[in-house]
């Protein structure tokens, strides 16, 4: 089978990488603080292994919104609120499976305004003086 140029170029993961590295080291006994995967050094609490078997039993196996689901953004708000006497609104919210697509979403809204605020300066500054 042939493999397209663009697909050859493609490199592995440096994030995984980086992980496999520290996992490694870690194994070999070396004390480590890996930042690689970003994931956390301890099991996932059994109250999210429950809600999250019950959300599966439930049917809530689809995609969801980028940004999290309604339920989640108003269980975070309520979260901060109560934890941290904090006053968010859901649609301040923004859920992500990860730092990279958290980033890449703000970095989106931001390259989209600065495209909005272009074509608007462009169009303005091309607009002859109306007396």
């Amino acid at each position: 089978m042939e493999i397209s140029t663009r697909a050859s170029q493609l490199t592995p993961s440096l994030t995984l990488s980086i992980d496999s590295k520290a996992k490694a080291m870690k194994s070999e006994g070396i004390d480590i603080c890996g930042f690689g995967a970003g994931e956390p050094d301890f099991d996932t609490p059994e109250n999210v292994k429950e809600a999250a078997i019950r959300a599966i039993r439930a049917g809530k196996t689809k995609y969801t919104v980028v940004d999290g689901i309604p339920e989640l953004k108003a269980a975070i708000v309520a979260k901060f609120k109560r934890e941290n006497d904090l006053d968010y609104k859901p649609e301040e919210i923004s859920v992500g499976a990860g730092g990279k697509q958290v980033l890449k979403g703000i970095l989106d809204k931001i390259t989209a305004a600065l495209a909005l605020i272009a074509a608007f300066a462009f169009r303005h500054a091309a607009e002859p003086e109306r007396a």
